[in-house]
């Protein structure tokens, strides 16, 4: 697929009065999203992004909430998240669809980026990042009613994956295998119900927090944000995971894996002390976090790794979920001890 080509043709669609001069390839690699720096004639320069990753309807949905986000996010938020360029007031997104080739692209403005957090955080660090992602959670919480509507929850991308190991089992390995992935899903849906999740917020969470997609100001003041690959309108617990991976002793990782243990480190700990001063956390959702673990290694490693991941991490990461990730859940995550530390009831 002649991806160039359909940037290209995602931008004359958008502005065919300005000309592209040079396109270059900027992805990450870890992933199948492909992303692009585009200079034109004039040496103005944008972002984009092709994906085939998901659903078109749902890539369209999250941009338009996000887009709404960022415009209503009032200071010291209000420039922090990458914006999407609009045409005609709307998020301009181009649907590519030819044969079996399906594709969207969308653009952004360049954000500006101060400094990257170290690959391992010391004490001050960790305080300052609890502090500053309750101040946004609680700044997304505010304007939560006003955000569009979204179509996707937790349940409904459970279904899914059930539906998926109803019909095409051998796609997700061998029998036994299966009904190990169908035990989890019905786990979870079941744990659920246990949890008073009826008062849980649905608040916009980014889920992939890593030092490589946010910057901070000199103050270790969250600065700008950009990469929406696995944007939701959920539970705030959502985000949880991958901020306790930034926080986590081994620190920033290029080849990593998806483990339950930086939930349960004394740093984390640390980290949520300061976020519980800001936005303060109930029993009930420190609880729920060992099921938003859960949910996040059914949906996007075993549900849609294959699509999401390259080849060569999907696999090895659909192997370590049989093997070391799912079999840890239930053994290795005690929420007891975190609800101590926060002195929670």
């Amino acid at each position: 697929m002649d991806y160039s080509l359909i940037i290209k043709k995602a931008w004359e669609g958008y502005d065919a009065s300005k000309t592209i001069k040079l396109i270059e390839d900027i992805s990450a690699m870890v992933s199948t999203n492909h992303v692009y720096r585009i200079t034109f004639d004039d040496d103005d320069i944008i972002i984009a992004k092709l994906s085939n990753f998901g659903k078109y309807e749902h890539f369209k949905e999250d941009h338009r909430i996000i887009h709404s986000l960022s415009n209503n996010l009032l200071y010291p938020f209000e420039n922090f998240l990458a914006k999407s360029l609009l045409k005609n007031n709307r998020v301009y997104i181009y649907h590519y669809k030819q044969g079996k080739q399906d594709v969207w692209v969308v653009f952004y403005n360049p954000t500006r980026i101060m400094d990257r957090l170290p690959r391992r955080l010391d004490e001050n660090h960790i305080q300052k990042l609890g502090q500053q992602i309750g101040k946004f959670h609680k700044a997304c919480s505010r304007i939560r009613n006003i955000l569009p509507k979204s179509s996707k929850t937790l349940r409904t991308d459970i279904y899914a994956l059930q539906q998926q190991l109803e019909h095409n089992e051998k796609q997700f390995g061998t029998p036994m295998q299966v009904d190990f992935l169908k035990y989890h899903c019905d786990l979870f849906l079941k744990n659920r119900s246990n949890y008073n999740m009826r008062s849980f917020e649905s608040i916009p969470v980014f889920i992939d927090w890593n030092i490589g997609n946010f910057s901070v100001g000199p103050n270790l003041e969250l600065y700008s944000r950009w990469d929406y690959d696995w944007f939701r309108m959920s539970y705030r617990m959502l985000d949880f995971y991958f901020l306790s991976r930034v926080v986590s002793d081994i620190g920033d990782r290029t080849v990593f894996s998806y483990v339950i243990g930086p939930l349960m480190e004394d740093r984390f700990i640390i980290f949520l002390k300061e976020y519980h001063k800001v936005y303060p956390l109930t029993a009930d959702e420190v609880r729920f976090l060992k099921e938003s673990y859960r949910f996040f290694i059914l949906n996007y490693v075993i549900k849609d790794g294959k699509y999401f991941f390259n080849e060569q991490y999907a696999r090895k990461l659909q192997a370590e979920a049989f093997d070391i990730y799912l079999p840890s859940v239930d053994r290795d995550f005690d929420a007891d001890k975190i609800i101590d530390a926060l002195k929670l009831k």
